[in-house]
């Protein structure tokens, strides 16, 4: 069985090169190595966007078309829309009871996103509760792996804090220590004192090596010990980690290597800072903008000597050109060999040939609206298949399911 690849977007304004290579690119790549759930973050882009809804409306299915467009396939990706499905909104109350509020006040991006869009009024429950909500959706599909950059690993961190505490507090037999101290002694003297050591190790210290030693020994004692139940292996990874059952599956937030491409001025590439290429843009406006390009601000004239490195351009070169195009470049600036347009000029090729594809599949799509919501239902009926399962296990687990 292959291991679960949970990712989304949100909807708020049409997908640019920056999308493509800082994500999208990653999760076309992925889809043929791992079962892989893709959805558009619609009540996401509310937290931050509930005053601008038409721009969600008018992005939602324009995002499926640039996502298969890219090439995601909808036979080895599951494409849905979040709204669709309210289980992610079930779950996402039910796990509010239970999550500390300190814990989402403590999110490295909310109050760095709270200062970056002062103009939009921030202070609202739903932009707060956003990781929980993202936290959701991840439990929801019982992800293994979730592809994210940096700045986002802190969200995924405290989803795997929040499926632990649930799985603390509702994954419980009421006889759940009894049981598992039985199960610790079928191992035998020598390897029930080394697993409750490792317990020991990993609840004090968190150490992922203490936690590989223990699971060690319960492979181990599945294949060796007479009388091993797969009900004992479970209630023990349970035991080793501090919790009961395991409901919900804590993630592992995956790092993948992706190519950080900035914004036309060097900074971001967001649409709120204007410096953006969108995935379709026109080719007369790609040329346009790249030509338009800041280039070396000590570099005057055309007989002036420049330095790449306080380029914006050169960053675009970076993951657009090949070696040899680089080494062309870093030795025509540096000695005033080649003009700032002669520079930009093999970025602007490399850019239309990377978007042509992408025009084509996309008008095919854009000539068939309803081929695009065929897609997406038959994503979200995936999706929902599974989500009610989880839901399912979750109400048990907390006592609903009457």
């Amino acid at each position: 069985m292959r291991s679960r690849v949970l990712s989304g977007m949100r909807p708020t304004g049409a997908l640019h090169l920056g999308h493509y290579h800082g994500a999208l690119k990653n999760w076309v790549r992925l889809q043929d190595e791992h079962e892989c759930f893709y959805f558009v973050a619609d009540w996401h882009a509310l937290t931050t966007h509930y005053e601008s809804r038409e721009v969600i409306e008018k992005t939602v299915f324009d995002m499926v078309i640039d996502w298969v467009a890219a090439g995601l396939d909808p036979a080895k990706s599951t494409i849905f829309i979040q709204s669709r499905l309210p289980e992610h909104a079930e779950l996402f109350t039910l796990l509010a009871m239970g999550t500390p509020l300190g814990w989402l006040e403590r999110v490295p991006t909310y109050k760095d996103q709270i200062d970056k869009l002062k103009d939009k009024d921030l202070a609202t429950y739903g932009f707060l509760g956003y990781p929980l909500l993202q936290a959701a959706d991840i439990l929801i599909y019982k992800a293994t792996y979730v592809p994210v950059g940096e700045d986002q690993a802190s969200h995924v961190e405290l989803t795997r804090e929040v499926a632990r505490r649930f799985n603390h507090l509702y994954g419980r037999h009421p006889e759940f220590e009894a049981l598992a101290l039985a199960a610790v002694a079928k191992l035998g003297n020598d390897d029930a004192r080394y697993f409750d050591k490792q317990r020991k190790a990993f609840g004090e210290t968190g150490s992922a090596d203490a936690l590989a030693k223990g699971e060690a020994i319960l492979r181990k004692a599945a294949v060796s010990v007479s009388g091993w139940t797969p009900n004992d292996t479970e209630l023990l990874n349970g035991h080793l980690r501090g919790s009961g059952k395991t409901v919900l599956v804590e993630p592992q937030a995956l790092h993948t290597e992706v190519a950080k491409l900035p914004g036309l001025d060097g900074g971001k590439m967001s649409k709120s800072y204007g410096n953006t290429i969108a995935m379709r843009e026109e080719p007369a406006q790609v040329e346009v903008k790249i030509r338009r390009m800041p280039t070396d601000p000590q570099r005057v004239r055309r007989t002036d000597p420049g330095d790449p490195a306080r380029c914006p351009v050169w960053q675009f070169h970076q993951v657009y050109s090949d070696a040899d195009t680089k080494e062309q470049v870093v030795r025509g600036c540096t000695t005033a060999g080649i003009g700032c347009l002669e520079c930009k000029q093999p970025v602007i090729d490399a850019i239309l040939r990377e978007q042509q594809p992408w025009r084509e599949r996309a008008a095919d799509l854009v000539a068939d609206p309803q081929r695009v919501r065929t897609i997406v239902d038959e994503g979200t009926e995936r999706a929902r298949s599974v989500a009610r399962q989880t839901m399912g296990d979750v109400r048990e687990a907390m006592g609903l399911a009457y």
